[in-house]
């Protein structure tokens, strides 16, 4: 009964934020963002998300850099060329995006040489090893 009445009073409180319209935002803040990826070819949508989100971050006019630790197995162009995600382009495509705006991309040396990436495979696509 109590809970009846509370309600009956809380529909006749008009609602105002439908009515009012959220102040505009003036001043857009260029953020510097580090994409770290860990998924491989095993699982090619988590594989190209970095790419993707780094893709689209850069659109927006942040600054974009790439890291790759034991995901470093995309970065050879026969793994690029077969990386297809789930409703997104495939990963070669996104990595000429990428390319093409000078993305930084860095990779773990220690990871690439454990999974067989070499330098020459990094070059491909403007990639350097990052050594810690």
């Amino acid at each position: 009964m109590i809970r009846r009445s509370f309600l009956r009073q809380l529909a006749a409180v008009p609602f105002f934020a439908a009515v009012t319209s959220a102040p505009a935002v003036t001043d857009t803040v260029k953020l510097k963002i580090l994409m770290k990826s860990a998924w491989g070819s095993d699982d090619p949508t988590k594989a190209a998300f970095p790419f993707l989100h780094g893709d689209a971050l850069s659109e927006a006019d942040h600054e974009v850099q790439i890291f790759l630790g034991e995901a470093v197995s995309p970065m050879r162009k026969s793994v690029a060329n077969a990386v297809v995600p789930v409703g997104w382009p495939p990963l070669a495509e996104v990595l000429g995006k990428i390319i093409a705006k000078k993305i930084p991309i860095y990779a773990c040396g220690a990871c690439s040489r454990a999974r067989g990436v070499t330098e020459r495979d990094l070059a491909e696509y403007g990639a350097k090893i990052w050594q810690s």
